[in-house]
């Protein structure tokens, strides 16, 4: 039993004729006939009651209308969801951001979506370390995310949608919390609370080689598992940390950041990365949203190209 055969069963069913349910289905009025016959042999069945006069159904043909109308009505279905997943219109796409700093961003992308495209699916994974975005995305196990440069893998392609500066972040009761800004050297007697050094964290190495150029090694007070506890401590005042401007409106609560001084001024790039050959075209639909929510920032004034933010391992 195919389709055909059924589309046929229900426009005859439905016109009770057989020329007005061939010249509904485009088809000659013996062929359909011959299709309707073969149909009853086929199931066993006597579907129509004919006559020179009329076409009635018989009782199993009653009987066999509605779950026929389900089939096609659901065969209907499955070729507009695939012209849909076709289009954009519908899919999953697997979306990785960077714990809470990329939680603005990932909101206003995440709305736009739902606005625009509500058959496209999300399924977001918060993920703290850049490195293994980078590793899911290349192994195929992500389709997007938020990362932080440099790009260090070539089957990456990604736009930049953020500038962050690096900032100090001290408890509200520090001794240097009046100040306008902090010099890395007057905390060579603090502690800081850090990320573990196995994180692979880009802060965590940036914060040990700025104090090391500030002339003291860090002393780590307290180690936290992602950014967002090691903010959580410094408001507890565990300690002092290096951290960047997109967290100040995350954790504001007990904490103050200060521009440094006495370095030259340090810019990180927050981006979106997509594997190049990654062809979905769900993917395609949310980066095209992204460019309008998430729009590129000028990056002349910072003396860069995007391309220079990529650097292989």
């Amino acid at each position: 039993m195919e389709l055909r055969d059924l589309e046929a069963f229900v426009a005859v069913a439905e016109e009770l004729h057989f020329g007005r349910a061939a010249a509904r289905l485009y088809v000659a009025q013996p062929s359909l006939s011959n299709r309707i016959s073969q149909l009853e042999r086929e199931l066993h069945l006597l579907l129509f009651d004919r006559s020179t006069r009329s076409v009635t159904l018989t009782d199993a043909g009653q009987r066999l209308l509605k779950p026929a109308r389900l089939v096609l009505r659901d065969a209907t279905a499955v070729r507009e969801t695939a012209t849909s997943i076709v289009a954009g219109e519908e899919g999953l796409v697997r979306v990785s951001f960077l714990g809470a700093a990329s939680q603005r961003a990932l909101s206003l992308l995440a709305h736009a979506v739902r606005r625009s495209h509500p058959g496209i699916e999300l399924l977001l994974q918060s993920q703290v370390y850049v490195d293994v975005a980078f590793d899911l995305l290349c192994d195929g196990d992500l389709d997007l995310a938020f990362v932080r440069s440099p790009i260090t893998r070539p089957e990456l392609s990604f736009r930049v949608v953020e500038v962050e500066q690096l900032m100090c972040a001290l408890p509200e009761g520090h001794r240097l919390a009046d100040r306008d800004s902090i010099r890395l050297e007057d905390l060579k007697d603090d502690g800081f609370v850090a990320m573990p050094e196995s994180s692979r964290s880009m802060l965590r190495a940036t914060l040990h080689s700025m104090c090391l150029a500030a002339g003291f090694p860090p002393r780590i007070a307290q180690v936290a598992p992602d950014p967002a506890t090691v903010m959580a401590l410094v408001a507890a005042g565990a300690g002092v940390t290096i951290t960047l401007s997109s967290m100040r409106p995350v954790q504001n609560v007990g904490i103050v950041y200060k521009p440094l001084e006495d370095t030259e001024p340090q810019h990180w790039f927050a981006a979106l990365a997509w594997r190049t050959d990654n062809a979905t075209p769900a993917l395609a639909r949310v980066l095209e949203i992204s460019e309008e929510v998430l729009p590129t920032p000028d990056l002349d004034p910072y003396g860069i190209k995007e391309s220079d933010l990529r650097v292989a391992l």
